[in-house]
């Protein structure tokens, strides 16, 4: 079965170097999530980013991780906080898409940092209270995922856990386990 060769190299690495990133391919980053669909066209999708030693929001974003994604997530050069607005703008009701249109942005984000030559992994594992206490976050938003982006690092440059962490076989479910034909 052909793959586009982006889809099948993605992966979500620990290793990560503190390589700057530069800001124009970052902007490609948030213009390819831009163009996701979404529900009544809402884009319900945003993003807080933060770099290292250039801003507050890195630290905020660092602090908010749990202990072992810190751990190796401190090497990445960039931190973005994924948010959804949760109500739609033209009736103020409950957007029961907003999840899902702001993982379409994130997919569409991810595929744009793999062209570029950059590596994203997302967590789950961060304190959400702190997230919109620190960052001000609005009552109908709420904070999905933190992702670490950067340039793969230097095996050799990290501990022996996390060396073992990064070797890992990617391994996905086999096709027919989720996906039935009518």
């Amino acid at each position: 079965m052909n793959i586009h060769e982006i889809i099948k190299s993605r992966y979500s690495p620990v290793v990560f170097s503190s390589i700057k990133i530069d800001d124009e391919k970052l902007l490609s980053l948030f213009e390819a999530a831009r163009w996701a669909p979404s529900s009544f066209n809402e884009q319900p999708w945003r993003f807080i980013q933060g770099k290292k030693n250039e801003d507050d929001n890195y630290d905020k974003l660092l602090k908010s991780l749990v202990d072992g994604n810190r751990y190796w997530a401190q090497h990445a050069p960039v931190l973005i906080l994924v948010v959804a607005k949760t109500k739609f703008s033209h009736n103020n009701s409950t957007n029961q898409s907003a999840l899902y249109d702001t993982g379409l942005a994130v997919g569409n984000l991810l595929t744009q940092a793999t062209d570029q030559g950059l590596f994203v992994h997302q967590m789950g594992g961060f304190n959400k209270e702190l997230v919109k206490k620190d960052f001000e976050i609005p009552e109908y938003f709420e904070p999905i995922a933190i992702m670490a982006v950067g340039y793969k690092g230097n095996l050799e440059d990290f501990p022996v856990d996390i060396q073992q962490r990064e070797k890992r076989i990617r391994t996905r479910k086999p096709l027919e386990s989720f996906f039935k034909m009518s």
